[in-house]
This record gives structure tokens, sequence and C-alpha cells, in this order.
């Protein structure tokens, strides 16, 4: 296919799940420029490209399309009024007509809409029947449409998989209705994402329905099984005829808050199937999808990947309030604790390099023991290895039943733990300089297996946070020792904590 002249391109819904994803994708490739319309202008200050657009605009209100559709060739339509509180079915269908009688003022080329996947041949919950409503109204404007049809994305972040999530991490024994049986093709973000970028080069007179999935045609319960079988949890989904759609939004409600209205709304669409029925997609695009086990597989490596990049210096306000049992980011269980030092941001991170086998843990050794005792005694790693070198740290080196992830010399060491819990540990240490003294952030971050994770975590949690909050205090005294520290000097600043030289503040 041959490329497109560079366009100005329109992105709504950039806030959202699939439109920031979008939005960064167009981005990098630098083909295009970019235009984002918001409602909330703010909430993309930082997250876009310094030559990327951001025009305050509602799609339910028309003069304010205005100047967002100047001089646009193609327009993304990612907008879904489902969360709001008022019906979304008369809301999408005046944003969609305002949208498109904009577009087509501005004498725009194409629209590119996702929507939704289900057979009109049958009845339609008010959720499908309403995505499929909204492209034959941007249709109808005449600006050529290219609308996709999708079923479930997997994808973290994605309202579906975070429903299919939460249910999956909170019920070891799901009693369900019937609609867990519903066939759906589910389909991976980074092919959604690569359908909606190759509609910018596809040359076709006309607009076209596109019916995209995955490359597995699956139930809705066997995507919770595939789920819970790459998380490592046990799962026994029982269905039962008391489990009305009532009863489905009730409990959706308690267990997903953050998508609650959202999942609500879906309970009525999961009893319609969501599959492809036609091939023009595949056929018009070299795009194949991956199947179901690789979507989640991907999901949770890029889980990881987001958030491995967090650094909780940034993400924590230095008025964060305090919780004992920390708080929660995704389906990870956090907590933080920080200390100020009158030293080098080198003299700082000197002490944490060197943690671990000989060194120790700078408090509590006999807890660590203790640990690294039973950790043999049910088969784990334990206190065997001890670590390389006593000073030289690299990353894969191990320390002890911790192997080190990441390491920045003079700024982080991550230490991911080798020992048997039900779940996965990280230990992390941030440094930074600020005027005369050094921040040393200490956190510590749990992905629960499951309740058994979840009951582990807040069992233990008075333990680690006094363990934890003695091994800060311990490296503070070890660096103000050092023989180059000033003794005149004054010992690190007292804040809120558990000490002198600690900080103790939840990753909130």
């Amino acid at each position: 296919m041959a490329r497109h002249q560079p366009q100005t391109i329109l992105i709504t819904g950039a806030t959202g799940y699939v439109g920031g994803r979008l939005l960064h994708r167009l981005e990098s490739n630098g083909c295009h420029r970019i235009r984002c319309l918001t409602r909330r202008p703010d909430a993309l200050a930082g997250r876009v490209a310094d030559t990327t657009d951001v025009v305050a605009g509602d799609a339910l209100a028309p003069e304010s399309l205005r100047a967002a559709m100047e001089g646009v060739q193609t327009a993304y339509y990612l907008i879904h009024s489902m969360a709001a509180a008022s019906p979304f079915v008369e809301l999408d269908r005046v944003a969609a007509s305002n949208f498109a009688s904009a577009a087509r003022a501005a004498g725009a080329r194409r629209i590119i809409y996702l929507g939704g996947l289900g057979d009109g041949r049958s009845s339609l919950s008010s959720h499908l029947a309403s995505r499929q409503e909204v492209g034959d109204v941007l249709r109808s404007s005449g600006v050529t449409t290219i609308e996709f049809r999708a079923s479930i994305v997997i994808g973290s972040g994605s309202a579906s998989y975070e429903t299919v999530r939460a249910l999956v991490e909170s019920l070891p024994i799901m009693v369900t209705p019937r609609w867990v049986e519903t066939a759906a093709q589910p389909i991976a973000i980074e092919d959604v994402l690569e359908y909606l970028t190759a509609a910018l080069e596809w040359k076709t007179p006309g607009g076209a329905v596109l019916e995209i999935g995955g490359a597995d045609r699956v139930t809705y319960a066997e995507i919770m099984r595939e789920y819970a079988r790459q998380r490592g949890l046990r799962r026994r989904l029982h269905q039962s005829p008391l489990m009305t759609p009532r009863a489905s939004r009730f409990l959706l409600g308690l267990i997903t808050p953050v998508y609650g209205r959202v999942a609500g709304a879906m309970v009525d669409s999961l009893q319609n199937e969501t599959v492809v029925h036609s091939d023009t997609a595949l056929e018009a695009f070299p795009i194949r999808p991956r199947g179901l086990s690789a979507a989640v597989e991907r999901a949770l490596v890029n889980e990881d990947h987001d958030f491995a990049e967090t650094r909780w210096s940034d993400a924590l306000g230095p008025d964060s309030p305090r919780r004992l049992a920390g708080t929660s980011f995704g389906r990870r269980m956090v907590s933080s604790r920080a200390a100020d030092i009158p030293a080098s941001a080198k003299d700082a991170f000197d002490p944490i390099q060197r943690i671990g086998a000989q060194t120790g843990w700078y408090a509590d050794d006999w807890f660590w023991r203790i640990r690294g005792f039973l950790d043999t005694v049910r088969g784990g790693v334990g206190f065997r290895r001890g670590r390389r070198d006593a000073y030289d740290l690299r990353v894969g080196d191990t320390v002890d039943f911790w192997r080190v992830e990441t390491l920045q010399q003079g700024q982080l060491l991550r230490l991911a733990a080798e020992m048997k819990i039900p779940g996965r540990l990280w230990l992390q240490f941030e440094v930074d300089e600020d005027g005369p003294a050094a921040r040393i952030r200490q956190t510590t971050i749990f992905d629960p297996a499951g309740y058994v994770g979840l009951a582990y975590w807040y069992l233990f949690c008075p333990i680690h946070q006094f363990v934890f909050g003695r091994m800060l205090e311990g490296i503070a005294h070890v660096v103000q020792r050092r023989p180059d520290h000033d003794a005149g000097v004054t010992r690190s600043r007292t804040i809120r904590g558990q000490g002198p030289t600690s900080r103790h503040l939840p990753a909130g």
C-alpha cells in the first residue's frame, strides 16, 4: 500500500484507554500532525509531544468542534458515554451527530471509528446497539467512515479486561450466570492499534465496516480461566440460575469500583455473541491478530513494564497520607518510606549497593536469618547464595534470596524476591539529591497471588513496616558514620514516621 502524504489527524478520546495508546503510537511514527480534542486539556498536560496540539472541546457542544476540525483530513472517533450518569444511548447519538456534521463542514476526508461486534439480526443489548448506531450516524454525514467492530479488548487498563481481572483476582470460587458460556473473539490492544493506524494508509473509494477479532473464538469462562492460569491462580466457576443480570451488576459494582458503572452496563452485552463473521479485515490489511493466550501474556508483560518504569520519588507527593497497609496500584500493593540525610547521593547509595550477605541488612539481621531458614525449610533458596562480590553489584546478581532486577549507579536499585511466598515481591531503593541532603526512598511492592497473597500482605504488613523502617534507619546511620562525614553537621531531619531518620509514606 502506498503511503499517504502527511496530514492533520484529530484524535478524540485521547485521555481514554484506546485513544491514549493510539496517540503515543502516532506521535512515535512522526509522520503526521496530531491534534487532540478533549474536554479536559489539563489531563493531557505533560503527556503529549511538543508537536501535538491540544484543543478544548466537547462533542456535545457543536460550537466547540469548529476550531478542532479546521484543516483535519482524518478524524478518529473514540468517544463513548457509557460511564456517564445520564442515559448513554441518547448522549452517544447526539455526540456522533454533532461530530459528523462538524467533520463534513470542515471538509474532513475520513472518519475512523472503533465500535463493537454483534450480529444485528439478533436482539442486541442497548450497549452494542448503540455502538453500531454511532457508526450509522457517522456514515450518514457523507464523510467516508471506516468502522472497526471489536469484541473484548485484552490489555491492562481496558474496562472489559479489568472486569475479568477483578473477578479472577478476587473470587476463588465464582458463581456465574449463563453468559460466561457466550462466545467472544477477544483481541489484543496491540492488534487494535495496528488496525487503527493501518486505516490511515488504506485507499478505498468509500467507507467500510470491518469486523476484527483475535485468532481464538472462546467463551468468557475460558478468558477467565486463561487469565487465572497465567497468574498461577486456582479458580472454580459454577453456573447458577440465581445469578441474574441484576445480581451480576451488583457484584461487579462491588468488586470493580473504578469501572462499576461501565461493567454494569456491559452485563447485558455479555449475553450477545461478539465473534467475527467476515474476513474483510484480514483480506484488507496484512495483520494477523494473536490468540487469547498471547494477548493475556502481552497484557501482563506490558503491565510489568509500565510498573517497572515507575519512580516512586516522582509518583509520591511529600504530603501523601500514611497507611499501615500501603496503597494498591492496579493489582499490586505498595508501601513506601523515605529519609533525608545530609550527604551526597553517591555516599547515600554506597551502603545500599553493599546490602546483604556479609554486610547484612543494617537492622534486625535475626529476622532475615529466620526468614531465610524458613524459606530453606520450604524448599526455597534461603540465605545459602549470599552475593557474588561484597562491593560490586550488577543486574542479575543474587543477594541472599533476592535478585538484582534494575541498577542505576547512585540512583536506583530494585531487588526481586526469589523466596517462596504467595505472590511476587520487590524491594526498591531510590536516591535523589536535594540541595545539601540526599533523600533515600525505600519501597516494597507486592503482587499478590489471589486472596491467599492478599491475606499474606495484610497479615505481615505490621512486621514489614517495622523491619523495613529499621533497615532504612540503619542505612541512614551508616551513611552518617562515614569517616568523611562532618560530625558537626545536623543529623537527618526529623520527619513524620517511626524515628528521626525515616518518613513512612504509602505509594498513593
